[in-house]
């Protein structure tokens, strides 16, 4: 019987990163977008390369079991050399591999990241075997006996198992987080709706939060400063829709600015935990199955459990990796001590 047990992608990841990457904005009257650019036809000169074990399943199962957790993951990966290197990954690391799946017709997952000079990063995807987790893959009987069921974001035709891992999690009193992703997003407000309605926990970041709800954020204008409020507008009317039952805890990160929750009552707004900034990638990740953990760790303390959330997130982008810089629960409240001017804030 295992504590937690993670459902998501696994991949071999290559960190790429240039001096010769711009970033470009551009605004509208109601939007401001941002695009990594490299100079067109040129060949481009890296600055630094890296390669890390990567994917939602894999970078929560470590967090969760580097936390204390009993942990074991469910992914989906080839038979190829990518393959070998996320099984030896996982050497020394306290994770149940046996409810992985390999398929020798599929490729493994890979992706190449394009690190920018402030750390930000673009995630240029290989799904392979990541997309074609099917009904028929899942151990359904260690899902029954886990406390915790936690869903990465998925992609392709692994999304349509999505409502059935769910919903069994939930009629077993299984306590289900759903990190959503953009693929399951995209399919529509009322597909996601299902499976909202089975989550305890729900996290997106604010462009999917935004996606998800068609809800777009306004930037200030002469007559109106959003920005001088505590939680815009916007964003309390995102909470307010992808909050569809009593239970649940809705969480929106919004990279460098912190992260809000809300539980029907309150909202909460915690800042970024400072630090130095390499690599963003697993930050999300990181920030997700911490606030999970932490809510156990803590009482149930919301508040709490999105500073824990954000510390241990600090860990991880101040390292080339999504996994290399994990803190222990231990090591978290150590910072906090440290740290006893960082708390976070209660609104109505």
């Amino acid at each position: 019987m295992c504590d937690v047990i993670t459902i998501g992608s696994a991949t071999m990841d290559v960190f790429v990163e240039s001096d010769d990457a711009n970033i470009v904005s551009v605004y509208t009257k109601n939007k401001k977008s941002e695009f990594m650019s490299y100079p067109y036809g040129a060949k481009v000169e890296i600055s630094d390369f890296d390669s890390q074990v990567g994917g939602g399943g894999v970078n929560t199962a470590v967090n969760f079991a580097n936390l204390g957790f009993k942990t074991s993951a469910i992914f989906k990966i080839g038979d190829d050399i990518y393959s070998e290197g996320i099984l030896s990954s996982f050497e020394n690391k306290k994770v149940d591999l046996s409810n992985i799946v390999q398929d020798k017709a599929l490729s493994t997952g890979f992706s190449i990241i394009l690190v920018s000079f402030q750390g930000d990063r673009t995630v240029l995807a290989h799904r392979g075997a990541n997309a074609k987790i099917k009904k028929s893959d899942i151990n359904f009987d260690a899902i029954k006996n886990a406390k915790l069921l936690y869903i990465a974001p998925m992609n392709g035709d692994s999304t349509k198992i999505l409502d059935d891992i769910a919903n069994f999690a939930n009629e077993n009193n299984v306590y289900v987080c759903f990190n959503a992703g953009s693929s399951s997003i995209k399919k529509g407000f009322n597909y996601i709706k299902k499976i909202l309605a089975n989550a305890n926990i729900v996290v997106m970041n604010k462009e999917e939060a935004s996606m998800a709800t068609q809800i777009q954020v306004r930037p200030d204008t002469r007559d109106e400063k959003f920005s001088e409020e505590l939680i815009h507008p916007d964003i309390k009317e995102m909470f307010k829709k992808l909050k569809i039952r009593d239970y649940q805890i809705i969480v929106i990160t919004d990279g460098g600015k912190g992260a809000y929750a809300y539980d029907g009552e309150h909202y909460y707004y915690c800042p970024c935990f400072e630090g130095p900034v390499v690599s963003t990638l697993g930050a999300g990740d990181a920030f997700a199955s911490t606030f999970c953990g932490a809510l156990g760790r803590t009482d149930k303390n919301i508040g709490k459990a999105l500073m824990y959330a954000s510390v241990n997130s600090s860990g991880v982008v101040s390292e080339f990796g999504a996994t290399q810089g994990l803190l222990t629960f231990e090591q978290i409240e150590e910072k906090l001590k440290e740290n006893p001017n960082y708390k976070y804030v209660v609104a109505e």
